[in-house]
């Protein structure tokens, strides 16, 4: 099933058995990646032969980790929309403007990529517990993948959490704790009781295998492009996984021979209350300072330490992208542009995309006619509250 045949630090480049469960690099604390027998998968699969397959994310299965089809949880999640947002682009002077709608994933966010194959994995080595921090839509995937493969889900929140990602939880079976402070708070307990109770953590890129899931993203754009990539992909990073999944799944692909070397230029958005990324980028840095009093009404941009950081900022330097910021007014009038002009109800975090293609059409750093995608991450419904 897997051509999965070593993890190796993204950092030191030391390599380590994938059939064992792993955290971080224990060499030097950095995020661990998952390499394949490419060579051998060259020679005995196509891309042609995809077409015929579910439309999950399972349709790559060769290019994910886990090896016994019976852990292979699935919700429906994967190959999702890529639509066609010719009235925003007619508005914006883009010509082939379009939009990743990762909204219609299960729990509502394309956490729900990530988290099954962290937990399909987990399982099939052994995991008997699992524990995550999160802003809130993380910690639904992440309850609703546990339900489905039957293990305790333990999650940790900031206490203002909109209640829609509280509710989402319980229903799910999770047990919640809410903690007074930010991710980075609810991460330093995630995993303090994870080594107490003997819980395997499933912490953005502190294991190896939530990155994995949100590649597919990449192949699935590739995929819908009949296996070409835009110029630009315009994506609101608070963790950045999402960033590092497709920049891998690019690379891969390229490997295989499947797409050409050229790649898409990565913009990082991040909110004007918490954007470590963002100024590191313009400092010229290779890691991104943590954020003080970090604030955003868009709960998924709300992290002031992203432990890619480096991972990222090389990304954006490597593929001559750019980054920048929106406040939170800015978001939202993004995610109504968005709604009334090509019905979708989105997070306030995808509302930062379209704020942040207008920026960079009016600077001319995209031009007319480029092709560009802008990623919905999640739906608009559990931030109802906001539109009150």
């Amino acid at each position: 099933m897997s051509f999965l045949i070593y993890l190796q630090c993204s950092n030191c480049g030391l390599k380590y058995d994938p059939d064992q469960l792993w955290n971080l690099c224990p060499a030097c604390n950095k995020p661990l990646l998952a390499r394949y027998d490419l060579d051998r998968l060259r020679s005995v699969l196509k891309k042609e032969e995809l077409a015929g397959r579910e439309p999950t994310i399972w349709r790559y299965r060769e290019l994910l980790p886990v090896n016994d089809r019976r852990y292979q949880l699935t919700l429906g999640e994967g190959f999702t929309p890529l639509i066609s947002a010719a009235k925003l682009g007619d508005l914006l002077g883009i010509k082939n403007l379009f939009i990743k709608d990762e909204g219609n994933n299960p729990t509502g966010s394309f956490k729900a990529r990530g988290l099954a194959v962290a937990v399909s994995r987990a399982w099939e080595l052994g995991a008997t517990q699992l524990s995550i921090p999160s802003a809130g839509n993380a910690a639904g995937a992440l309850s609703a993948y546990a339900a489905a493969a039957g293990l305790p889900a333990f999650v940790y929140m900031p206490a203002d959490v909109p209640q829609n990602f509280i509710a989402e939880c319980k229903v799910l079976g999770a047990s919640i704790q809410l903690v007074d402070g930010l991710i980075s708070d609810c991460g330093r307990i995630s995993v303090e009781e994870a080594k107490k109770y003997n819980r395997f953590d499933c912490s953005t890129l502190k294991e190896p295998y939530r990155v994995e899931g949100k590649k597919t993203m990449g192949y699935e754009l590739a995929e819908q492009f009949n296996w070409s990539l835009p110029d630009v992909i315009i994506y609101p990073a608070g963790g950045g996984t999402g960033i590092v999944g497709m920049w891998k799944a690019f690379q891969e692909l390229a490997e295989l021979g499947w797409i050409d070397q050229k790649k898409p230029r990565f913009v990082v958005v991040q909110a004007a209350g918490c954007a470590p990324i963002v100024r590191a980028f313009l400092e010229g840095k290779s890691n991104a300072d943590f954020w003080e009093n970090a604030h955003t009404i868009a709960d998924g941009l709300r992290v002031p330490a992203a432990i890619a950081d480096f991972i990222i900022l090389q990304i954006l330097y490597d593929s001559q992208g750019t980054a920048l910021t929106v406040t939170d007014q800015e978001m939202m009038e993004g995610a109504r542009l968005l709604g009334k002009t090509q019905g979708l109800f989105v997070s306030p975090e995808s509302g930062a995309t379209v704020a942040a293609v207008q920026k960079l059409k009016k600077t001319g750093w995209i031009r007319d006619d480029e092709r560009v995608v802008l990623f919905n991450t999640g739906s608009g419904y559990k931030y109802s509250h906001l539109w009150f």
